[in-house]
């Protein structure tokens, strides 16, 4: 049984992987709808969880162990035979992540989730939920929104027109990687993801910071000062510190100023939030 809601919660739905570190023989977990969550619990958010669906390898059991080595509640996670999702990266000379491949979510994208009568209680129980465009959950969108408060969604660099207006109805706050996209692209991006009814919309374009929408009005947030040692897991940080600010009631601007350090702060370990484990061992 879920726990009740008598304080700010956030519900991750959907994807997680390891991080393979080729260079360093070691992988660390990861994922959207993981890290989201895990994130937002460090950054102060009082209850955090997790519904997803691992493998029955070691990298599935790293994932386990480590959320519940955060404290997230896991009470509806999956377990299947197969291998858990996994990303092979590697750093460039400035600490930014290169992706060299991945095994497509594992057995996470052939099973995929749906939600039954007890996912439906933990949803209603936390209120908020975050989900990504790597869950392969899009069928489940409708159900979820309908008993959540609040339900965002990470595009990642999934732009295409059709696919935003397949999702954004279901949806309450979208966001999206900005890379590549010029100033006014990225104003008529937000303004097309908007016109469906979504009312947060934020675009991240790396040290250019962030572009936002909310509550009708415009914002942008400029990065922090960091110590670059990995920049994976820093757009997953933004969005939770982001949705750690709003659920605990602090203005739009204070949320985006928060979100960006927290951002800064995770450029300066490897992995979105520890938990190195060497391959193969």
């Amino acid at each position: 049984m879920a726990a009740s809601v008598s304080s700010p919660a956030l519900l991750g739905i959907g994807d997680n992987v390891v991080d393979f570190y080729r260079d360093r023989g070691e992988f660390f977990p990861g994922g959207n709808a993981v890290n989201v969550p895990v994130l937002a619990r460090r950054y102060g958010l009082a209850r955090a969880g997790y519904i997803g669906l691992i493998g029955n390898d070691a990298e599935g059991a790293h994932v386990r162990d480590s959320l519940t080595r955060e404290g997230i509640w896991i009470d509806r996670l999956r377990q299947a035979i197969g291998p858990n999702g996994k990303a092979v990266v590697s750093l460039d000379d400035k600490g930014d992540r290169v992706f060299l491949g991945s095994n497509k979510g594992g057995i996470q994208r052939a099973l995929a989730l749906r939600m039954d009568a007890e996912d439906i209680e933990a949803i209603e129980s936390f209120g908020n939920v975050h989900t990504s465009v790597f869950s392969y959950i899009e069928p489940e969108l409708p159900k979820i929104r309908a008993h959540a408060q609040t339900l965002t969604f990470d595009f990642s660099t999934h732009r295409d027109p059709a696919y935003i207006a397949s999702v954004a109805p279901h949806i309450t706050g979208a966001f999206l990687s900005g890379s590549g996209l010029a100033d006014n692209d990225i104003d008529d991006l937000i303004g097309y993801v908007a016109g469906f009814g979504v009312a947060t919309v934020g675009v991240t374009r790396g040290s250019d910071g962030a572009f936002w929408l909310a509550d009708g009005r415009r914002y942008r947030q400029g990065i922090k000062p960091a110590d670059v040692v990995d920049t994976l897991g820093a757009g997953d940080s933004f969005l939770a510190g982001y949705l750690t600010g709003i659920l605990t009631d602090r203005p739009i601007e204070a949320a985006l100023d928060f979100a960006a350090e927290c951002a800064a702060a995770t450029c300066s370990y490897f992995g979105a939030f520890g938990y190195p484990h060497p391959a193969g061992g």
